[in-house]
C-alpha cells in the first residue's frame, strides 16, 4: 500500500510563490545556509566544474554559484543522469513526500566521486511553537490537528543516504535561534518563508479565534528570553554523501587488520570470555547531587 503524501504540493507552491511576492521575503536561514555550504566546499579538496543545485530559490544562488544549473525541488528532479560533479538540495527535503527517491535522483545526477550536500530543516525546529500550538488546540478544542510538520532526527537522516547509495555518507546539524516580539511576529516570518502549513493531512478550517491567543500566551510564559521576545529553534541537518568511485577508501574485510590494537595501545589483549581482574587506581565512581 502507498503511503499517504505528506506534503500538498499545490499548496507549498502557493506559499512559496507568495512569499517570493512579498517586498520581503525571510530567506535569512536560506543565506546562512548558503553560506555554511560555501564553507563546507572550501574544506573539501576537490574543483568542482559541474554544479547543479535544488531549491525553490533560485535567486539567492545565482550569484554564488553563477555556472550552476538551478531546478526545483519538484518530485521529479530535471537533472540529467551523471552530468554534474557537485549536487546541492536546498532547505526543500523536509517537504519531499519521498526522500529517499529524492536522493536517490541526486545520486544518478552525478558524476563517480561527484559530492552531493542535502541540507533540511529537522531536529528540534519549531519545537516550542509545535508544542504550545498542541497545548493551546488541546485545551480549547480537546483534540489536535496537524499544524507544524513533523522534523526528522539527524540519526534516521543519515540513513537515507545509505539508502539511496551514497558512499561516505556523513549528518550533522547546526542549530540556530531567532528571537520575535511574539507568535505572530513569528507566524508572519514563516510565511514570508514560505514555509507555513502545507501539510496534506492539515485541518482546512478556519482555527478557533482564541487558539492563537493562548498559544502566544504559553509561548511567553515557556519560551521568552530575558527581554521578554520568545525564541524559536531552527535546526539545520547537513547530509554529504559520494557517488561511489573506486578511488574511494573502503572499511578493511573483518580480520584483515595487519597489526593488533592491543598492541598499539600498550595494553594485553583477553580473549573473550575470560575475566579480566580489575586494575589498581584511585576511586572513580561519581555521587548524584
Amino acid at each position: 500500500m502507498t503511503p499517504p503524501d505528506l506534503t500538498d504540493r499545490a499548496q507549498l507552491a502557493r506559499q512559496r510563490a507568495r512569499a517570493m511576492r512579498s517586498d520581503d521575503p525571510a530567506l535569512f536561514l536560506h543565506e546562512e545556509m548558503r553560506a555554511e555550504v560555501q564553507e563546507r566546499l572550501q574544506e573539501v579538496n576537490k574543483s568542482f566544474t559541474a554544479p547543479a543545485i535544488v531549491t525553490p530559490y533560485r535567486g539567492i544562488w545565482q550569484d554564488a554559484f553563477p555556472d550552476a544549473v538551478i531546478v526545483p525541488d519538484d518530485e521529479v528532479l530535471s537533472l540529467q543522469p551523471e552530468a554534474h560533479d557537485l549536487v546541492i538540495h536546498a532547505l526543500g527535503l523536509h517537504w519531499a513526500n519521498d526522500p529517499v527517491g529524492q536522493l536517490v535522483q541526486l545520486r544518478r545526477a552525478l558524476r563517480p566521486d561527484g559530492l552531493c550536500i542535502a541540507a533540511l530543516f529537522a531536529g528540534q525546529t519549531l519545537a516550542e511553537l509545535r508544542a504550545v500550538l498542541a497545548e493551546a488546540e488541546a485545551r480549547i478544542t480537546g483534540g489536535l490537528s496537524p499544524r507544524v510538520a513533523p522534523m526528522a532526527e539527524v540519526r534516521d537522516l543519515g540513513a537515507l543516504l545509505q539508502r539511496a547509495g551514497f558512499a561516505l555518507p556523513v549528518a550533522d546539524a547546526v542549530r540556530t535561534e531567532a528571537a520575535y516580539r511574539d507568535i505572530l511576529h513569528l507566524a508572519r516570518d514563516l510565511r514570508a518563508m514560505g514555509e507555513g502549513n502545507a501539510l496534506a493531512a492539515r485541518d482546512r478550517r478556519t482555527p478557533p479565534r482564541a487558539l492563537f491567543a493562548e498559544a502566544g500566551a504559553l509561548y511567553a510564559a515557556h519560551h521568552a528570553d530575558g527581554s521578554g521576545r520568545i525564541t524559536a529553534t531552527f535546526e539545520i541537518v547537513y547530509l554529504t554523501g559520494w557517488a561511489p568511485h573506486e578511488s574511494q577508501q573502503k572499511p578493511l574485510r573483518p580480520g584483515s587488520a595487519a597489526a593488533r590494537l592491543a598492541d598499539a595501545l600498550g595494553t594485553d589483549e583477553t580473549p573473550l570470555g575470560e575475566s579480566v581482574p580489575p586494575a589498581p587506581g584511585p576511586d572513580r565512581t561519581r555521587e548524584g547531587n
